[in-house]
């Protein structure tokens, strides 16, 4: 296989950058649709009650997996300093480390899955009908929990120097597989709930596998030793106060959804399943913000170790043009051809209406959620982690969670709702700028210097 290490230290900087957000964009892309499969698969060969039931963890899920892709990014950010610094072997003890502290998380959580389980859906007041499958599947899934945390800290040790591509390989193979699996378990094995969970155990137990393996066969700094694994007090703190902001600040948004979702339930079927269709779209236009922000992230913490400060502008300056360009290439056929794309998955006129209401407000200013991501990913490769989190936590869910007990309560309107998400975008754009010229500006003035 070629080599797959990314200089990021020098030479040009647009292509390294635009071929490692790429496969990252890709993956969550490819995942969505794999996700959609799952549903597709449940709804039509199992029955309303596990679609309901799957359907019912979802926010849960995303809190899972936003969690371990927060807690991994502290091992992104930690490796790319001691790569930048030119640190051998505390890039090793970071590796060993990191891989221990997920199998030790993932057991934890596994654990835990087992015993709230039940709880939390009554909490969010599950019906009754279905809360028993409801319970089968989170618990099931929650079996592979350390699965997937170890995944993605193996593919964020990979991504530290530079190779998104072998982590995209893996989520890609891992879909399709996933997919036939549910196919076997719900339509030749009639597992239904139980047969998605176990599918999505094993497809990702297939991901770890192959992070591992990738991991071991490395020639390079970052090859994992499976024999020299143990626990050490020395990267977990600093591992966790990069990571665990960034896990918590996705954790708060699954509740500042279930919020607006909520609201949108209180219109009723037709506006629940138009903005499920305008949904479908965010999430793809979301997913090539997010790449930006975690190419920024990655690249700015070699070099911000290594003190090329001007590359660090470089890399700010292009990822936030290449978040709003490209995001306005998607973006701009969407909203400009809204009533066609709505009508591929509704033939009903007032299902539409209500779809492009929220495209219209939504998917025109997406590319602004890029202004704000990019530099919190510079602030995070900085080794910056819990302010970025909290400004976006307090600029987008508080203040939605807010606008929804107030103003809606005053006006009950679907724009009045959709409308949420730009003014919040525009607050917290202001916080995280706010927030990066107190925290980095000062820090990436200059050619050369500590990274202290």
């Amino acid at each position: 296989m070629r080599d797959t290490k990314v200089d990021m230290l020098h030479g040009p900087l647009a292509g390294k950058l635009f071929w490692f957000a790429l496969p990252i964009a890709a993956s969550s892309m490819l995942q969505q649709l794999f996700n959609a499969a799952d549903t597709a698969v449940v709804g039509k060969f199992a029955d309303a009650a596990a679609l309901a039931a799957v359907g019912t963890n979802g926010e849960i899920v995303a809190f899972i997996v936003s969690l371990s892709a927060g807690l991994a990014v502290g091992t992104n950010v930690l490796l790319g300093m001691c790569i930048g610094k030119g640190e051998k072997k505390d890039i090793q003890g970071v590796i060993q480390i990191a891989m221990v502290l997920a199998l030790a998380v993932g057991l934890v959580g596994l654990l835990l899955g087992q015993v709230v389980a039940r709880p939390i859906l009554v909490l969010i007041h599950t019906p009754e009908e279905i809360l028993d499958l409801a319970v089968q599947y989170l618990r099931i899934y929650c079996l592979g929990y350390p699965a997937l945390l170890v995944y993605d800290f193996g593919s964020a040790i990979l991504r530290s120097k530079g190779d998104s591509r072998r982590p995209f390989l893996i989520l890609t193979f891992s879909g399709f597989i996933n997919v036939g699996l549910n196919l076997f378990f719900v339509i030749v094995c009639g597992l239904g709930v139980a047969g998605v969970a176990i599918a999505t155990d094993l497809s990702t137990l297939f991901s770890a596998g192959m992070v591992v393996w990738w991991l071991i066969r490395e020639t390079d700094e970052i090859r994992l030793s499976v024999e020299s694994l143990c626990f050490s007090g020395k990267f977990v703190g600093k591992i966790v106060s990069i990571g665990l902001p960034a896990g918590l600040q996705g954790a708060v948004f699954c509740l500042a959804n279930i919020f607006i979702q909520s609201a949108v339930n209180s219109f009723g079927s037709i506006a629940v399943a138009g903005s499920a269709i305008s949904m479908n779209y965010e999430y793809f236009s979301y997913y090539i913000l997010s790449a930006c922000g975690q190419a920024a992230t990655t690249f700015v913490s070699q070099n911000y170790a290594a003190g090329n400060r001007q590359r660090c502008r470089r890399i700010l300056v292009l990822c936030l043009v290449g978040s709003v360009l490209f995001d306005s290439i998607v973006n701009t056929p969407l909203v400009i051809w809204r009533q066609a794309f709505s009508g591929i998955f509704s033939s009903e006129a007032a299902v539409i209406e209500a779809a492009c209401q929220r495209m219209l407000i939504v998917l025109a200013l997406g590319p602004v959620c890029g202004l704000y991501e990019v530099p919190a990913g510079v602030m995070r490769g900085m080794g910056y982690s819990l302010r970025p989190a909290l400004m976006t936590m307090l600029g987008i869910c508080l203040f939605r969670i807010v606008w929804v007990e107030t103003v809606f309560r005053q006006v009950r309107t679907l724009p009045c709702l959709f409308i949420v998400f730009p003014i919040t975008w525009a607050i917290t754009l202001v916080l995280i700028w706010g927030t990066f010229r107190l925290v980095a500006w000062d820090k990436l003035k200059g050619n050369e210097g500590s990274a202290a």
